[in-house]
Formats: structure tokens, C-alpha cells, sequence
């Protein structure tokens, strides 16, 4: 007998297998990441077909398979519509979910992962928020959450020739201070400031040379981000 499970999640990404079914990447609060098959998702009416949709937040009902899992149901909660008709917004969006499919595995325990991506594109829908503070905040929380970023934010540890954390030159106070608090505080209060241009093109700076050195990986979705902005 195949075994039903439900869990929370959020759809980071989907393609077409075949005629009318997709393939989704779901990062999960209870199995980490999971691969399913949405059957059928992609007939006209499916009842399927926007909760597979990249972004899609809620619950999913999935039966097990001997190497796969299928969807069956889904209750969205969440399908982050603003960035639906905000093109840019989108494409910051596809970058944080393709740096979460990178960065989680199937069985770990992901639920910081999940909150942040689900925050960071909550975020990105709040016209007050500059889509870069965003990136930056999002990519220094990622490397903490998985133990790659420092936790010494003292003005020595920052200071180029000491050889620790980055070799960078020195920091402002201001920008110590905020990656301080985007490493510790709780997620739900990460995107509860704002900075100013310098503090921002330093934060750009600490975030690109250590997303180089964690992640060491070509994101096609940067790429494209790059170009618009």
C-alpha cells in the first residue's frame, strides 16, 4: 500500500515531464528537500497547475513510490502574487529558490532554510525594501544557516592584511553592526531595517566574496539578475 504523508513546504522550482505532468523541487519543514511528480499538472483546469508554480506556499499531501514521490493534493497559502506582474522581483526570487535547491538535501532538517526563503520573498514583495538589501541579507543568513560565515564582528576580524574573516578593507560600525544582526536575529525579524549607500555597497561586498568562497557555484538565475540590474 502506498503511504500518504503531508507536509509544508514551498515549490522551488518545476519542469515538464512528458505531456501533461511536472516535476517540482519542494523544500520541506518536515523532510527537507523533496523531488515529486505532479501528475497531470499541466492540462488546462488541472487543479494541480498553479500550486506547482514556483513560490507556491502550503501544504502538500504526497504518496510514496518506490523512487519517487507523487503529489496528489496541495493547499497553497501562498503564491507571493506580486511577483507574479514585478518581472525583477521574480528574477531575485528564482535566485534565492535556486540557492536553496543548492544548499539543502533531502532528510535534513531545512526548516531555517524554508523560513528564510519564505521571508526573503515576503520581503521582496514590500515596495519599501530595495531589492538588494534583500539579496544581501538573504545570502548572509544562507551561509550562516549552513556554518560557512563568521561569527567575529569585531572591527580587527574585518580589517584587510589580518587574514580573517575576508581580508576586507575596514567596515563601518554601521555595517558590522547589521551583519551582526542578520546573522543572529530570529528570521522573522531579519527585514526590519534599512541602511544607507555606503553600509549597503559594503554589505554587497562582504555577501559576494563569501557567496564565492561557500558556494563556489554558477546560479543561471544570477546571471540573468545580473543583467537587469
Amino acid at each position: 500500500m502506498q503511504e500518504h504523508i503531508s507536509v509544508t513546504g514551498i515549490i522551488l522550482k518545476q519542469s515538464p515531464v512528458g505531456e501533461y505532468d511536472r516535476r517540482i523541487s519542494l523544500l520541506t519543514k518536515e523532510r527537507g528537500k523533496l523531488s515529486a511528480f505532479a501528475r497531470g499538472a499541466r492540462k488546462p483546469g488541472s487543479r494541480l497547475a498553479a500550486a506547482t508554480n514556483p513560490f507556491s506556499f502550503g501544504s502538500f499531501r504526497l504518496y510514496e513510490g518506490r523512487n519517487a514521490y507523487t503529489l496528489s493534493e496541495a493547499e497553497v497559502q501562498n503564491y507571493f502574487e506580486e511577483l507574479r506582474t514585478d518581472y525583477i522581483g521574480a528574477c531575485y526570487g528564482m535566485y534565492f529558490a535556486e540557492v536553496a535547491d543548492y544548499c539543502t538535501r533531502e532528510g535534513n532538517d531545512e526548516r531555517e532554510m524554508m523560513k528564510l526563503l519564505y521571508q526573503s520573498l515576503r520581503a521582496l514583495c514590500a515596495a519599501s525594501l530595495p531589492n538588494p538589501l534583500v539579496r544581501c541579507v538573504f545570502e548572509c543568513r544562507a551561509m550562516a544557516i549552513n556554518g560557512e560565515f563568521p561569527r567575529d564582528f569585531s572591527r580587527e576580524a574585518w580589517t584587510e592584511g589580518t587574514g580573517k574573516p575576508a581580508g576586507l578593507l575596514p567596515l563601518e560600525d554601521s555595517t558590522l553592526y547589521a551583519l551582526q544582526y542578520i546573522t543572529d536575529s530570529p528570521i522573522e525579524k531579519l527585514y526590519t531595517f534599512k541602511v544607507t549607500d555606503t553600509v549597503l555597497a559594503q554589505l554587497q561586498t562582504v555577501a559576494a566574496r563569501y557567496m564565492q568562497r561557500f558556494a563556489g557555484h554558477h546560479f543561471k538565475s544570477l546571471e540573468v539578475l545580473q543583467t537587469l540590474c
